[in-house]
């Protein structure tokens, strides 16, 4: 019986659950969850993917992996975090049998979230630039190519990148001292709120743009002659990995939000709207990109590029785009920071939780840990440019995405997922227990067998064509030598999840 299975520390924590900041509302805890989902990849990827994949097609394709890929890991995350009244860096002491090893696998969340604030500071800080660029006309009636050279100049410049990423830590640190009520959520759900306000605007605008039809046919009409032409498989993957990277899930970002959660509403309803919010952010940043670059004869790329090359030539063309573009880069700008104050909300919780450190404290010693941490990403596109560690053209940051994105999101996920499942772990009855506490949507019960055996599949296909498209080019020997990493590290989490320690007590 799973009640048998509960550990002395679970009893422990769950008698001190007032103890522990809570959300001063429902809409707080959604908007700061969705701030959290909500990134830079819903501007510079999804539209793109949305574009070259079919249009609508790929939306449905898209919400359906959603359904059934994003929902449920983002339903367990918020599940552990509410039962054990942890952050990632204890969830699993708190709610594993005696004499498991799950613990072990907490320090994917750690690394997870730290690894993650070392390259995304910068990512925030280049958002911020371009907004004081925008709104001080650099780039009105600019040329592509001083659009390029402005973009260049700033990476190869060591002191202009290090002086916005160590503004963004500051900010995010400094919002995240106040606590979660005074702070992450009162900032952040302010902030969520305009970022809402601008992307309509924004879209509005771009919509009715002359020519703009064209766009919006591109970008919703369904192309399935388009969907036939780069394969079937290909456009399937390319939808699942958009669903399971776009929620943030795998490193224990959504798990803390649970812990400051009450138990009045179900845990599936929650996730849902979260989720909801994120797609419509998706969606939404697609009306603003793709009928403007059609508007004015601009392809839509994705990535970097598209951020900082073809959306600043974009709006250099158009009337009144140094207003129009500091507005759009107001919007990332929010959609960035909410993504690291949440993050750093999990670091300073890290310390809280290991050390048992005041929230002050936690607070100073992740700042400065995190401002020295994200120094490599800024060096390594000028001091350190000639140092390629994933291929030709990379850097640091490229290897920083790598082992975050290819490797920590998906193990993480499988983790929490074999974690909720399994009954040598937390348990599916406890699992299920737990998500369904609270007024709202129910997870189904009939879900069991997919959430035991083909979620888990599912996740490691993601992971292992993740390594295949990756290193493939490469030749074959590079292949079989980082597949063979990329099972080690599958190897140690099934060691975690299924085996025990000798001298454990059944």
């Amino acid at each position: 019986m799973w009640h048998l299975a509960v550990p002395q520390m679970e009893r422990e924590v769950m008698g001190k659950e007032k103890e522990r900041e809570k959300f001063g509302s429902r809409i707080g805890f959604i908007l700061v969850s969705a701030g959290c989902a909500i990134g830079i990849g819903n501007v510079w990827k999804f539209p793109y993917l949305c574009g070259q994949y079919g249009g609508a097609a790929f939306i449905l394709l898209y919400l359906v992996f959603l359904v059934i890929l994003g929902i449920p890991v983002m339903i367990c995350e918020f599940s552990i975090g509410r039962r054990a009244q942890h952050s990632a860096a204890l969830a699993f002491e708190t709610l594993e049998p005696k004499g498991s090893r799950w613990h072990n696998l907490k320090w994917i969340s750690i690394i997870g979230c730290y690894m993650l604030m070392m390259y995304y500071t910068t990512v925030c800080g280049w958002m911020l630039d371009y907004f004081v660029r925008q709104l001080s006309g650099e780039f009105v009636g600019a040329s592509p190519d001083t659009i390029v050279g402005g973009f260049n100049e700033m990476l190869g410049n060591p002191l202009e990148m290090s002086f916005w990423t160590i503004l963004v830590c500051v900010i995010g640190f400094v919002i995240c001292f106040f606590g979660v009520q005074n702070g992450v959520e009162r900032i952040t759900k302010w902030m969520m709120l305009a970022l809402l306000v601008l992307m309509v605007i924004l879209a509005v605008h771009s919509v009715f743009l002359k020519n703009a039809g064209a766009g919006i046919k591109f970008y919703l009409v369904p192309d399935f002659a388009s969907l036939a032409q780069k394969g079937w498989g290909n456009v399937v993957y390319a939808a699942m990995s958009q669903a399971f990277f776009t929620l943030s899930i795998g490193i224990g970002a959504m798990l803390i939000f649970g812990s400051y959660l009450g138990k009045d509403r179900s845990l599936t309803g929650e996730a849902v709207t979260v989720t909801a919010l994120d797609t419509a952010v998706a969606l939404m940043a697609g009306f603003i990109i793709i009928p403007a670059c059609f508007a004015f004869g601009i392809q839509p790329d994705a990535g970097p590029s598209l951020i900082f090359i073809t959306i600043p030539n974009l709006f250099s063309q158009m009337p009144g785009g140094q207003l129009w573009g500091g507005l759009f880069f107001v919007f990332l700008s929010f959609a960035a920071l909410s993504t690291v104050i949440a993050v750093f909300e999990n670091i300073i919780a890290f310390d809280m939780d290991l050390f048992g450190w005041s929230r002050k404290k936690s607070v100073v010693v992740s700042a400065v840990l995190v401002i020295l941490l994200s120094m490599p990403c800024v060096l390594g596109y000028n001091v350190w440019s000639s140092f390629q560690p994933v291929g030709q053209g990379t850097s640091v940051l490229d290897l920083e995405d790598f082992i975050v994105s290819n490797n920590l999101l998906p193990l993480g996920s499988l983790a929490f997922v074999l974690f909720c499942t399994r009954k040598r772990g937390w348990g599916y009855e406890g699992f299920v227990a737990e998500a369904n506490a609270g007024e709202g949507m129910k997870f189904p019960g009939h879900f069991r067998a997919y959430m035991t055996y083909g979620l888990p599949i599912v996740i490691l296909i993601i992971y292992f064509k993740g390594y295949w498209d990756k290193f493939s080019p490469m030749g074959a020997g590079t292949l079989a030598a980082w597949l063979a990493f990329a099972s080690a590290l599958v190897i140690f989490i099934f060691f975690c999840a299924f085996s025990r320690k000798k001298k454990a007590v059944s």
